[in-house]
């Protein structure tokens, strides 16, 4: 995505916003108006996001050629919408949950209209067609070429799920809510008892009671509405940040799978029919795509985990 401007506009605050790399960009004065504090208390919340390893420094600043009153251009450092959440957290800012949303919608409408998404899926489907064709003349008689598409066909969720990762466009999963929340107490428990396994002395040590605020965010609510509406939206996110923001010191990816079961089985969702809506390796291979994708991702990964969970859902 090339560098873009687009306006940020509510009733108090206007901003010229840059968006490049699938992700929006703030500087340290624009951050200190939006959320409407001094920038000396916005540079001290991000000298303590970087120095308590809350995000990695160098792949959530860039510099931006930016024109001064004075009429020349500088390089002004800016910070991207991970940097700019977690900042809002801290001051406690209004702003913070309405520029997220606005942040997220004109994201994705931007990734969308990124993709000539129409040109690829005819793409795919003439590939397949073309693959079932080839099939038929062969031997319309074969019993093995029917195996093998009918192999092919039983994995055609997987594979939509693929063309939509690379088309970002997933669907929107309409999945129910429920008023129950998870504790931060019942998710200690949880924990502990994995301390049994584990050598380490480091095990399980929280960094700056970060489980406790990712729990806070995920049911956090504005107007009266759940910012993450369903149940599914508030499983993704709490996986995701618990792995991304690095909330224990050691056993981090361990203790967010065992704590995304846990979610899931709170909300009776973990099994359907006798089922498990996810299984071992598909659990293990979310959490390290999570714990080794950029932060500029995170919009996808968490429709990719809503779609692979709605899907078992549905």
């Amino acid at each position: 995505m090339k560098n873009e401007i687009i306006i940020f506009e509510n009733q108090n605050v206007k901003l010229e916003v840059n968006m490049k790399d699938e992700t929006v960009w703030l500087s340290l004065e624009q951050i200190s108006t939006l959320f409407g504090r001094d920038k000396s208390v916005i540079s001290r919340h991000l000298k303590n996001v970087f120095s308590e390893e809350e995000l990695n420094e160098t792949a959530v600043v860039a510099k931006f050629a930016t024109t001064a009153n004075d009429g020349k251009t500088y390089n002004v450092e800016h910070y991207n919408l991970d940097v700019i959440i977690s900042v809002g957290y801290r001051v406690k800012s209004k702003n913070d949950i309405l520029f997220r949303k606005w942040s997220n919608k004109v994201l994705k409408e931007h990734l969308l209209k990124g993709y000539t998404v129409n040109e690829k899926r005819l793409e795919f489907l003439e590939k397949k067609v073309k693959l079932i064709d080839i099939a038929t003349r062969i031997n319309k008689d074969s019993n093995d070429i029917k195996e093998v598409l009918e192999v092919i066909n039983s994995f055609s969720e997987g594979l939509d799920i693929l063309d939509n990762y690379d088309h970002r466009s997933f669907k929107k999963i309409k999945g129910a809510s429920s008023d129950k929340k998870v504790s931060y107490d019942n998710c200690l428990e949880i924990i502990n008892l994995l301390k049994y396994s584990s050598d380490s002395n480091l095990f399980a040590l929280e960094r700056n009671n970060g489980l406790e605020s990712i729990i806070n965010n995920i049911y956090q609510s504005f107007d009266g509405k759940d910012v993450y509406e369903t149940t599914i939206e508030k499983a993704a996110n709490f996986l995701y940040l618990i792995v991304k923001n690095h909330a224990f010191i050691d056993g981090n990816k361990r203790i967010a799978a065992t704590l995304f079961i846990y979610f899931l089985h709170f909300y009776n969702i973990l099994t359907i029919e006798g089922k498990n809506v996810i299984d071992n390796n598909t659990l293990a291979a979310i959490t390290l795509l999570i714990a080794e994708s950029d932060p500029k991702e995170k919009i996808i990964i968490i429709d990719l985990i809503q779609n692979m969970l709605g899907n078992s859902l549905s």
